[in-house]
């Protein structure tokens, strides 16, 4: 069975960020190896830096040795003491390992004013220790439990060169990839989501990929007001041969609480293929059919073929009641039309503890799946429906950690883009919208069946 730790996930954030950005691979457990300084150092000596936890009744205090443990050598010895989330700490100095574990009997030293005895199962420590980490005047400590962990660097050389092939991989499928059954040249995607989530941010994102480089084609507004108030449809040249990719990223007006933001109605003409590039939207009412910028015939090319919900995952827990309702019943809408719908989570980096390393290892972060949870349970997203990524915003060079969160979270797109496309029945095809003459003779409210390239039957409620 496989050992392990007390810590709980914060604390062992707290313990990682604090002594500089480790991972903590657990070497010795008092409970399981036994409470003897002789096997302790027998498993920590030569181990690199290392972290000693000791688990009393009602604190966690240890020591972090920034050498390694060796017979009869001197490390330099930070103590600390982490009580709820907050952490203090006491540079001890040098010290013999055999010194601080009271190895062959060695005595407490008052001059060392720190001694962990593992046989008698406590801690001993002078006065002045105990008041310089902001703990109660006891000298001494029992011990419940100790761990020793090995700190190693969260991105070590074997890990970057894994996300670094990855990252090589994602981009080669990525420009190789062709639409299913090539019904359609490239694969449009609508991101939706409310204002200042986020989505020019990943339009620029996946651009500085392939470019090579950070760019920022699209304008990014504030998290309050944001600033696509026109529908952009976004080819993307590959910075490697200069060819258009298959894929276009559309955007649009973000939604609004209540009635404010993307009308609703607009929503439905964008994922019809009605409204050209740069059409300018108005909040107050929907495209006019008489519109320079409305598409009356347009063909499966021209129609949404996945719709990206983005946000930020700092707001979910802010989100209104009528953000709620829009949404959810947003996705009704897009299951009952049978178009295919992801989600994107932004921001994942601007987490509280949350580093780099944890980026590599989502799975693995508690607090980013507890967000998961939330947005599975708020909006009724499948957790497999959502994607997280870290948007390029100030920076100036390119992350591979980034590159492959970004990357994945677009072949995610393509995939649910494939479904909707293998779900066409091909045998039916016929003309797009041939029923759009009666769309012009409409009345104030009316649902309209309208036959797409495939002979799909799209379903919109229309108001005017």
């Amino acid at each position: 069975m496989a050992v392990t730790t007390h810590l709980t996930w914060l604390h062992e954030k707290i313990l990682q960020n604090h002594f500089g950005g480790k991972r903590l691979s657990l070497l010795y457990k008092g409970s399981v190896h036994g409470f003897c300084s002789g096997d302790l150092l027998d498993r920590c000596y030569n181990q690199g830096p290392t972290l000693t936890v000791i688990y009393g009744e009602h604190r966690i205090i240890g020591a972090y040795a920034e050498e390694s443990y060796q017979e009869r050598k001197a490390a330099s010895i930070i103590l600390f003491a982490l009580q709820e989330t907050k952490i203090s700490e006491w540079k001890l100095g040098l010290c013999t390992p055999e010194r601080l574990f009271c190895h062959d009997n060695v005595k407490y030293n008052s001059t060392t004013n720190f001694q962990i005895e593992l046989r008698n199962r406590k801690v001993i420590m002078g006065s002045k220790t105990t008041e310089d980490l902001g703990l109660v005047q006891n000298c001494t400590i029992s011990i419940q439990d100790c761990e020793v962990f090995r700190c190693e660097d969260l991105l070590d050389e074997r890990k970057i060169k894994g996300v670094t092939e990855l990252r090589k991989s994602l981009l080669s499928a990525l420009r190789t990839y062709e639409p299913y059954g090539s019904l359609v040249p490239q694969i449009r995607i609508l991101l939706l989501g409310p204002v200042g989530a986020g989505k020019s941010s990943f339009f620029n994102s996946v651009r500085s990929v392939f470019q090579g480089h950070v760019t920022h084609q699209a304008l990014v507004g504030t998290n309050r007001t944001g600033i696509s108030e026109k529908y952009r449809t976004y080819s993307i040249r590959d910075g490697k041969d200069g060819q258009y990719l298959p894929f276009i990223l559309c955007d649009s007006l973000g939604l609004g609480e209540k009635e404010g933001g993307l009308c609703r109605d607009d929503i439905f003409y964008i994922l019809n293929g009605n409204i050209r590039d740069r059409y300018q939207f108005n909040p107050m009412e929907s495209i006019k059919l008489s519109h320079r910028d409305y598409i009356d015939s347009p063909s499966l090319e021209d129609r949404i073929h996945c719709v990206a919900f983005v946000f930020d995952v700092n707001s979910i827990e802010h989100f209104s009641s009528q953000m709620i309702v829009k949404i959810r019943r947003l996705r009704r809408e897009l299951i009952n039309a049978g178009v295919v719908h992801v989600a994107l989570l932004t921001h994942v980096d601007s987490m509280d503890l949350i580093t780099k390393g944890d980026l590599i290892e989502i799975d693995r972060c508690v607090p980013l799946r507890s967000k998961l949870e939330e947005v599975q349970r708020k909006l009724g997203f499948a957790l497999s429906d959502i994607s997280v990524v870290s948007n390029y915003s100030s920076e100036w060079e390119l992350d591979p950690v980034k590159d492959v969160l970004i990357l994945s979270a677009l072949r995610r797109m393509l995939w649910a883009a494939d479904d909707f496309l293998e779900d066409l029945p091909l045998e039916k095809q016929v003309d797009v919208f041939d029923g759009v003459e009666a769309l012009k003779e409409s009345g104030n409210q009316r649902k309209e069946i309208i036959k797409c390239a495939q002979g799909r039957k799209l379903i919109c409620e229309r108001f005017t």
